[in-house]
């Protein structure tokens, strides 16, 4: 009987553009160099530049999305490209491509679904702005404070995926809420993913970051509310309820005890206020309730969604080994 063979992964290199002209070439090469035998799409955003032009140049496939933002990029190239491993990362040279042959065993070895490239910016201090760094770790706080699970860097965007990581992820986000996204969508589902520290480089001269930290900072702020309104509406709408129904007693218990000792009501608004108040809490904690129980089915069927992915998975990689592929 013939040993069995052992098949190399199909590994998947997508680098997202937006007028990176300057630095497009090297990044492809830089990521040939690393994983030779994988194909690199560079996902051209629209830009005003040569992007596409200089990649093209650099031999990688290229493919072009009209709608502006990099979670809009993230949806098509998710749908797009077929691979066994998927490597991501950005295409300003920021990240260390010769990082990715370990990243990918540890996930092929270690049977995760996602490993991310955590940012050390060292002495590199113009790499990473005190501000992005600052908002980095309020975000991360936030996150284990609603999710109950801590990410060191919550933003970066040089991750290693599984196919079913990949075929299984919704790509809501529009922009760069995406990455939080990604982070959520591990967390909600219990998949097995690693952090592992990368140097983080600066920009070429010349080439300016597309994040704002104010602005994308607020629509990633207000994106991880609709998260939690999506995956934890209990959460949510029973700590609203609870607020509410807190100020409600408040406001209410002196009128009460005010009655329960004359038999008067002489504040009469104060009363109707209060009454007001706890309806509406009762009504946020009923709508939490009947929300937290379409969650529990949203979240069964992106689960077994999942669990599909992963046996086809299985069967495919049992079938190379054998020779039947």
């Amino acid at each position: 009987m013939p040993p069995p063979q052992t098949v190399s992964p199909k590994i998947a290199v997508i680098l997202p553009c937006f007028n990176e002209e300057q630095t497009i070439r090297e990044v492809v090469a830089d990521f040939r160099r690393a994983l030779p035998t994988a194909r690199i799409y560079v996902f051209d955003n629209a830009s005003t530049d040569g992007t596409a032009a200089e990649a093209a140049a650099a031999q990688a496939t290229v493919l072009r999305v009209r709608n502006r933002g990099k979670g809009n990029v993230i949806r098509q190239a998710f749908a797009q490209v077929d691979a066994d491993v998927y490597v991501l990362a950005d295409g300003d040279g920021t990240y260390d491509a010769s990082r990715a042959p370990e990243l990918v065993r540890l996930l092929t070895d270690e049977a995760l679904d996602m490993v991310v490239g955590t940012r050390e910016h060292g002495p590199d201090a113009q790499a990473y702005r005190s501000g992005h760094i600052i908002g980095n770790q309020l975000f991360n706080w936030v996150v284990q404070v609603l999710f109950a699970r801590t990410f060191i860097d919550i933003f970066s965007g040089y991750r290693i995926f599984s196919r079913p990581f990949v075929k299984s992820f919704p790509a809501l986000a529009a922009g760069f809420e995406t990455e939080t996204e990604m982070s959520l969508h591990a967390i909600q589902l219990g998949l097995p993913c690693v952090e592992v520290p990368t140097h983080y480089k600066s920009r070429v001269e010349g080439s300016g970051s597309k994040l704002k930290t104010f602005r994308d900072g607020g629509r990633i702020l207000w994106f991880i509310v609709r998260l939690v309104k999506h995956t934890r509406p209990l959460f949510l709408f029973g700590t609203l309820a609870a607020l509410v129904a807190a100020v409600s007693l408040g406001v209410g218990l002196p009128v009460a005890i005010e009655f329960a000792q004359t038999g008067l009501v002489p504040r009469l608004p104060t009363a109707v206020a209060a009454a007001s108040m706890m309806v509406i809490a009762m009504v946020g904690l009923a709508t939490g309730l009947i929300l937290d129980s379409v969650a529990y089915i949203q979240q069964e069927s992106k689960r077994l969604a999942y669990l599909a992915i992963s046996r086809q998975a299985v069967h495919a990689a049992i079938d190379g080994r054998n020779g039947t592929a």
